[in-house]
């Protein structure tokens, strides 16, 4: 992913070189006191990052503020009011923090940024079904009937996790849609004092329960979270989730690389 340009650096202020940032998927960058993220919807970040910023006040002033809650990290507008500029978001830097790799940790943060969303956001939002790329294909396959799933499928990397997963499913009620953080592992951060800090929020209107199976899965495969994380999500309502879960990654990852997801196949859809 090539650096922001100047014209990008320029409107949020910042000075250069912009530094490419470590973790997550390796494309963002830091600016000064700013983090800037690629590929990013204007329709999109014209109504989230409004609501990211009242919610990290929000959590900011609460009354009885202990310096270990939750925050969230603010956006940032450019000089010209944009929220988006050539692709690029921007949030303020968070120093001395580092990705937290505990499942219950992550979801914590979860629960309590899904709850202010859930009160700010009632409605689904627009932009959402009109988003292009490969996120939004592999959630529409991941959530529609398996006939469309195997058919995808066919021929790619994905075809053995497909057909796993697919055998496993059943028609479950996840419970209601929301708003929800569809990459919280990774994008809840720990700072010096272990406080959770969340950012790069990437939106989905999606029940919770598939946004933390998601972030559960994530955190197995990608940052080492002990496999037995997955004990709480092999049946039920959780088992359903977390199969959508692998599913959806199934076709947003590129490339996939099966073989990371071989263990936790083994406890989520076993053959």
């Amino acid at each position: 992913m090539p650096a922001p340009t100047f014209h990008v650096l320029d409107l949020f202020a910042v000075p250069g070189p912009a530094v490419p940032m470590p973790g997550g998927d390796g494309t963002s960058h830091r600016a000064g006191d700013l983090v800037l993220s690629p590929g990013r919807s204007a329709q999109v970040q014209a109504w989230l990052s409004p609501v990211l910023a009242h919610v990290a006040v929000r959590f900011d002033e609460a009354p009885g503020r202990h310096p270990r809650d939750l925050r969230v990290a603010m956006p940032v507008p450019a000089r010209d009011g944009a929220w988006v500029v050539e692709g690029w978001s921007a949030c303020r830097y968070e120093p001395g923090t580092e990705v937290c790799r505990d499942p219950d940790v992550t979801l914590a943060a979860g629960r309590v940024l899904h709850a202010q969303l859930a009160a700010s956001i009632r409605r689904r939002p627009p932009g959402l079904a009109g988003r292009g790329g490969a996120m939004l294909r592999a959630e529409r396959l991941a959530f529609g009937p398996a006939n469309a799933m195997l058919k995808e499928a066919v021929g790619t990397p994905a075809a053995a996790v497909v057909r796993r997963a697919e055998r496993h499913l059943v028609e479950t009620d996840l419970g209601p849609s929301q708003l929800v953080h569809g990459d919280l592992a990774g994008n809840v951060l720990l700072d010096l004092r272990g406080a959770p800090v969340v950012v790069d929020v990437v939106p989905f209107w999606r029940p919770i329960v598939w946004a933390e199976a998601l972030a559960v899965l994530d955190l197995v495969v990608r940052y080492g979270a002990p496999l037995a994380s997955l004990a709480g999500w092999t049946s039920g309502e959780r088992h359903q989730a977390i199969l959508r879960a692998l599913l959806f990654r199934a076709f947003a990852d590129e490339p996939l690389r099966p073989e990371l997801y071989r263990r936790s196949l083994d406890v989520i859809a076993p053959e």
